[in-house]
């Protein structure tokens, strides 16, 4: 019997965790794949015992079957994957049960192309006479699409079952929503079932599945355990195998049709979950009660800022770093002094140079709620992981700030690297398209994301190619690097040409020779021309504060026709050259008139 046709009059019961319980049973510590080349005999009786407790398919033990996990070359791998599967197809030989090919995400770096490495490990599978795959534990669809299409376009009658891991918030590791995820594989043909294993148990599973719409969709659910627990180095799961037991019935009521376990799981829990759902058939289901969404009365705020540039109106916003320590003072009335010329919002760097500094966030906060300032906190990647930056942004929405700059961050300095470990388990376009899905799902007042444009790029049309990936995932306003060099104009001409977003044209008074040598040598992104360099030389303090003015208004005159508006760095707390800017930009025709 195939699996559709198993699972149109009853669930289909998977076994529960290789991983974890193959660790219970060999303290050594070796990758559980790996036995399948020299330890063949625990392994199957492994897969045995989940067989004598009743589940009607086992996964072979190749969930890291790839040269990244094995650290080997894919001869070895091929060698686990063709023994992995051997021992399985052995272990069901007397029993009535499926084999599915068990394959698990790859370890990736920045910008790699995986596909290929996935196409090798099917392919052996395939040849061996495989006919069931499990993709599981991932967390972005990348590459699924086309991996079904391809096993399907080898063997038609393959059955492809996807699983997503998600935290009991409904979000993978990467911040992608797993309720996006699962509608957008359900409408992909060549996928048979979608779901969700791993990193949560079951009553968060159950509780998520509650809203989705699973009507005719084949649905299988994996949950671990439960949370786990670490002694000695060793992962434990405290949890009930009763319990356990109890929620999968439950899950089944929803209308799930397949169902297992993941982490924690042993026999013991798959053999209550069989005696649970011993008697229980498909007829059996009870409709999820539908939870229809109460209409909030929260009031939507209005984003002042993406009305003014939408309308046409060239906004200025300008960059205050918030202070190292505890006092505000020169911030606040920085930040006031800008308010009274008509500056349209401060964005505040997020610790920049990795150097700890008073939160952007808080100081947002503090400025929208004292002086009704629209603020653009920086929101690095360097810091915080996804679950603490949706946090954040909870909070920031609670707070009436609607704006936010994405960056991946800069690194901590080599000599405090022992000191200060970063995060970086995300980049500015993955916290981008997270933030998207949570203006789509949760945010009843929706961010405008912004990101940088590096103009002074050297290969610029590889950042056009970043940012053109921003805005696919949701990035609509860019603020660009400093524009103080000819070819810093010319990439931006080129990117107002491009790139369907709002573009803020950086400006950065320079305020000294020395100054100017030293952005030139020590920030990253930023370029100043030798021409400009030059005309600080041997010049008083005085002379150089004018230049500096003189400079930025006439870059602003320049780059006017190819931005929506100004985007001025305070440099060294000069907050009186920024304020000599902005009342010169005021002043320039045709542009006085459009502030408000």
């Amino acid at each position: 019997m195939r699996v559709r046709n198993y699972i149109k009059t009853q669930p289909l019961i998977f076994d529960g965790a290789m991983g974890t319980y193959y660790a219970e049973l060999d303290s050594a510590g070796k990758k559980c794949e790996l036995s399948n080349l020299n330890n063949r005999e625990l392994i199957l009786e492994i897969h045995e015992k989940y067989l004598d407790a009743g589940c009607k398919a086992i996964k072979t033990n190749t969930f890291g079957a790839n040269k990244i996990y094995l650290e080997s070359d894919f001869e070895k791998v091929k060698e686990v994957i063709t023994k992995g599967y051997n021992i399985a197809v052995e272990a069901i030989s007397e029993k009535d049960a499926f084999v599915f090919c068990d394959i698990g995400p790859i370890s990736f770096v920045k910008n790699e192309n995986l596909f290929e490495d996935y196409k090798d490990i099917v392919d052996v599978f395939l040849s061996l006479g495989g006919g069931n795959f499990l993709f599981e534990t991932f967390s972005s669809d990348e590459y699924l699409k086309d991996l079904a299409k391809y096993i399907k376009s080898k063997n038609k009658e393959a059955f492809i079952l996807v699983e997503f891991a998600v935290s009991p918030d409904g979000f993978t590791r990467l911040g992608l929503s797993g309720k996006k995820i699962f509608k957008e594989l359900s409408n992909v043909e060549e996928i048979d079932a979608i779901g969700f294993n791993c990193v949560s148990g079951p009553q968060h599973l159950l509780d998520y599945i509650k809203n989705f719409d699973i009507e005719d969709k084949i649905v299988s659910i994996m949950p671990n355990a439960g949370y786990p627990t670490v002694v000695n180095n060793r992962t434990f799961f405290d949890n009930s195998s009763d319990y356990f037991a109890n929620q999968m019935l439950k899950i089944a009521t929803q209308g799930v049709a397949i169902l297992g376990g993941c982490c924690g799981t042993t026999p013991e829990y798959i053999r209550k979950t069989v005696q649970k759902l011993k008697t229980f058939t498909l007829d059996d289901i009870l409709k999820a009660e539908v939870i229809l969404k109460s209409e909030s009365n929260e009031s939507k705020i209005e984003n002042e800022f993406l009305i003014k540039i939408n309308s046409g109106e060239k906004v200025i916003a300008v960059e205050l770093d918030p202070p190292m320590n505890t006092d505000i003072d020169f911030f606040m009335k920085g930040a006031k002094i800008l308010k009274s010329l008509g500056v349209d919002a401060i964005t505040i760097a997020d610790c920049p140079i990795a150097r700890a500094r008073v939160d952007s966030s808080l100081l947002a906060c503090k400025l929208k709620r004292e002086l009704n300032i629209t603020s653009i906190p920086h929101m690095t990647c360097r810091d915080r992981n996804i679950n603490a930056t949706k946090a954040l942004l909870l909070g920031l929405n609670i707070e009436g700030v609607n704006n936010v700059l994405v960056v991946t961050g800069d690194p901590v300095p080599s000599a405090k690297k022992d000191e200060i470990k970063t995060m970086f388990s995300f980049n500015s376009a993955v916290l981008a398209k997270h933030i998207t899905t949570l203006n789509e799902e949760i945010f009843k007042n929706p961010f405008n994301i912004c990101a940088a444009l590096n103009v002074n790029a050297i290969n610029f049309e590889s950042e056009l190619n970043q940012a053109r990936k921003k805005i696919i995932s949701g990035v609509s306003m860019f603020l660009t690097q400093p524009i103080l060099t000819k070819e810093a104009l010319k990439n931006l001409k080129l990117a107002k040409e491009t790139l369907d977003a709002k573009i803020l044209g950086g400006i950065i008074p320079v305020v000294s020779y020395r100054n100017a040598c030293f952005m030139n040598n020590e920030i990253s992104g930023i370029k100043v021309s030798e021409e400009i360099t030059e005309l600080y030389k041997e010049v008083s303090k005085e002379e150089a504060t004018e230049l500096a003015v003189k400079i930025s208004v006439r870059i602003t005159k320049e780059i006017a026709p190819y931005v929506d508006g100004y985007y001025i760095i305070t440099p060294f707390k000069r907050i009186d050259i920024v304020e000599r800017i902005i009342v010169e930009i005021n002043k320039t025709k045709g542009y006085a008139s459009n502030r408000k």
